[in-house]
């Protein structure tokens, strides 16, 4: 199901690798271009993230206050992401995109001599990976020595995945701090054993991939999210006081008997 993105992938591969000579630089290429036409959407995403978390309280009021009426809570939250223009999936789409791609690219790395019969001589990365397609499981076949790099871009693999998850929770309080600081350990130790079998090539782009956002998150979402939390804040702040009117039932006056 991922042949057309994967035959894309390969289109632009072979564009690059005409003038980065490279296979490791190319694959750095490919994640550059795909960062940068990512940025609009992720900057949304980034937006809508802050404006869930400054919107959390009041959803959390809503489910309180219909929790015995589930009707009424789904109409009534219906209604606020309606009123406060919120798509609480709004902050998924950059990951969906992403998915794929890093699936096709699976796909490609591991039959690259297929899809370049002709190419002479290994598909490395300088010096640094002798070969995109090997795993560190494979890689451990020729010794510890001969894996190293590839354990290397493995534990990298599994250290990444942690940063974004810590900083994320920066902007966290309590429970749900914690809960996204056990999560990002629990995904890192999931990389591990996942990292393990994909070729060195996956692992490349994902590091590659995982310190762009790193460094995205220090420089540019952190002050997106601050500033949007600021400007969610002032919204609510300035909406006109919402007043829920409960109407007792009459009762018929009690009329003396003669």
């Amino acid at each position: 199901m991922w042949d057309w993105i994967v035959n894309i992938l390969l289109e632009i591969l072979k564009v690059i690798q005409g003038f980065a000579v490279d296979w490791g630089l190319s694959i750095i290429i490919l994640v550059i271009i795909v960062r940068l036409l990512l940025t609009p959407l992720l900057l949304k995403s980034t937006k809508a993230t802050a404006r869930m978390q400054v919107l959390q309280p009041k959803l959390m009021e809503l489910q309180e206050r219909y929790a015995d009426d589930p009707q009424r809570q789904a109409e009534e939250l219906q209604k606020f992401y309606s009123e406060n223009k919120f798509n609480p999936f709004g902050g998924c789409l950059p990951l969906f995109i992403q998915m794929p791609l890093l699936l096709a690219l699976f796909t490609l790395l591991r039959d690259l001599p297929h899809y370049f019969p002709n190419h002479e001589g290994s598909f490395a990365f300088f010096d640094i990976l002798p070969s995109l397609t090997t795993s560190p499981a494979t890689a451990m076949a020729d010794g510890f020595t001969a894996a190293l790099p590839y354990i290397i871009a493995l534990v990298l693999f599994s250290v990444l995945t942690l940063i974004p998850q810590l900083y994320m929770s920066r902007n966290q309080t309590g429970a749900q701090a914690q809960s996204m600081r056990t999560m990002g350990v629990v995904m890192t130790i999931m990389m591990l054993f996942v990292g393990w079998g994909l070729p060195a090539g996956v692992l490349l782009y994902y590091d590659v991939s995982t310190l762009w956002q790193v460094i995205q998150q220090i420089f540019v979402t952190q002050k997106i999210i601050d500033k949007a939390k600021a400007e969610e804040e002032e919204r609510l702040a300035n909406a006109p006081m919402e007043v829920n009117v409960v109407r007792r039932e009459r009762k018929p006056r009690p009329h003396k008997k003669n």
